[in-house]
């Protein structure tokens, strides 16, 4: 069987499976939702990008130990390595600039990288005058070459992508569309296409922008989050940064439309295993913020990690799965190692041994083989000067009725009624204290269990 991963950093689930207020990104994800199984409680691991990654191609959970780092200090596993044991030729494909630095490319057989995401500085265009974009104090802090911010150095390095055929997106299944049809025959492959988009900066067409804003907005172009308070853009340009985002998502589900389209020409479905993710989401003003953590100006409260940026999409279509199936078990990232190798029909041997569990029975029909009943979303915590650090991201809990933050935006516990307020509005935990210290067990006995260390635990305790 071969196997065929492609992931979109940044891809809420809420662009597939609305939720409430959740607006949909575009069709082609939703018609392959239709054609594969869909996970409906996947929830990102160990938290952002390079972690994410990590789990899923070690069959690992990173949070507790480590944190963003190269891959081989994380572990022995690599998915590539592993299939080569088993005859497969791997290939990486992407624009996220962060896969050459954590060095996930050792291991594949080829590796193909598009530069210039997220202000990388490559190909420098010093007779162009470098324009500002977004007034500073609207964007990420933080400054790059010259003392300029990242949408500014964005669109001065690739120029504003006027049309649609110069986006990273399309350029990126342009890639793979050409790899597929040079490489279709051999025999087992596995493939790898790594979409940095829709991670900001969101700089589609702005022809594509007016589809979700129609306001007539005429103030500069919102295409990158503050990492702060959402209260300090105004309603209107709140408003245009969530068309951003929208635009850019749907340029992703378009641009994964044509790889979809590729693998049915050349008829791969029939042989091959099939999987669309997300690494997490974003805030786009819930929790009075945009982005995924505390980097901006004058917010001082903690990040929990919540729904919008936790629940991710997953969807698998292989040989065998029916079309349409919905599963509601809780899957993390480390379950996806194990569960494409069982899917694939092998037997590897893994260097480490795997915290992640296959969830191919579930994927077949078997929703009573659920090996968990929650989801931990974390991020590498320590204690330092006998405190949490300010600002910093803090764990959630996830079950099927409630959502549980340790220590939430003030330092409080948070307890949320996930059926009822999905987006995790309102703190339940002074009326539901009884739950709260069920849920803390819950996470404490979860750190014993995966043997994490005490640091780690210390770290996770309630503050108050």
């Amino acid at each position: 069987m071969n196997i065929i991963v492609i992931i979109a950093d940044t891809y809420r689930y809420d662009n597939i499976y609305p939720l409430g207020q959740g607006t949909v990104g575009g069709p082609h994800l939703e018609a392959f939702s239709r054609q594969g199984v869909s996970l409906h409680n996947f929830h990102a691991g160990s938290f952002p990008t390079i972690p994410q990654r990590t789990d899923f191609t070690t069959g690992r959970v990173g949070w507790p130990w480590h944190p963003w780092q190269e891959l081989s200090r994380s572990g022995r596993n690599h998915l590539p390595r592993l299939l080569k044991r088993e005859g497969y030729v791997s290939q990486l494909l992407g624009d996220c600039p962060h896969l050459m630095k954590a060095r996930f490319d050792l291991g594949f057989d080829g590796f193909h990288y598009l530069r210039g995401q997220e202000g990388d500085t490559y190909f420098l265009r010093m007779n162009r005058e470098i324009q500002e974009t977004m007034p500073p104090r609207k964007t990420r802090v933080g400054h790059g070459f010259q003392g300029r911010n990242l949408p500014d150095l964005h669109r001065w390095i690739n120029q504003y992508f006027e049309r649609e055929a110069d986006t990273f997106a399309y350029r990126t299944a342009a890639v793979t569309v050409e790899w597929l049809e040079e490489n279709y025959r051999q025999d087992p492959f596995f493939l790898w296409v790594d979409f940095f988009d829709p991670h900001e900066p969101w700089d589609p067409p702005e022809y594509l922008v007016r589809r979700y804003d129609d306001s007539g907005y005429d103030g500069p172009p919102m295409i990158h989050p503050n990492y702060g308070l959402a209260s300090d853009l105004n309603a209107a340009e709140l408003h245009n940064l969530k068309a951003h985002y929208l635009a850019e998502s749907f340029v992703v589900d378009r641009s994964i439309g044509r790889i979809l389209e590729k693998i049915e020409d050349l008829d791969l479905f029939r042989s091959s295993i099939v999987v669309f993710m997300s690494d997490h989401g974003m805030s786009l003003g819930e929790h009075n913020r945009t982005g995924k953590s505390n980097i901006g100006h004058g917010d001082e409260r903690f990040w929990p990690v919540f729904p919008e940026v936790a629940h991710c999409p997953f969807i698998v279509r292989a040989p065998g799965l029916a079309p349409g199936g919905e599963v509601h078990a809780y899957i993390q990232p480390a379950d996806i190692l194990p569960t494409l190798v069982e899917l694939a029909g092998l037997d590897i041997e893994p260097e480490d041994p795997l915290h992640g569990h296959s969830f191919a029975p579930q994927l077949r029909g078997a929703e009573n083989a659920a090996t968990r009943d929650f989801a931990i979303t974390g991020s590498f915590l320590r204690y330092r000067e006998g405190a949490i650090p300010p600002r910093v991201v803090t764990p959630v809990l996830y079950t099927d009725r409630w959502i549980y933050v340790p220590v939430d935006q003030e330092g409080e516990r948070g307890l949320y009624n996930r059926t009822a307020d999905p987006y995790a509005s309102t703190n339940l935990a002074p009326d539901h204290a009884a739950v709260a210290r069920e849920m803390q067990e819950r996470l404490n006995t979860w750190m014993a269990d995966m043997k994490g260390p005490e640091e780690a635990l210390r770290a996770i305790q309630p503050l108050t």
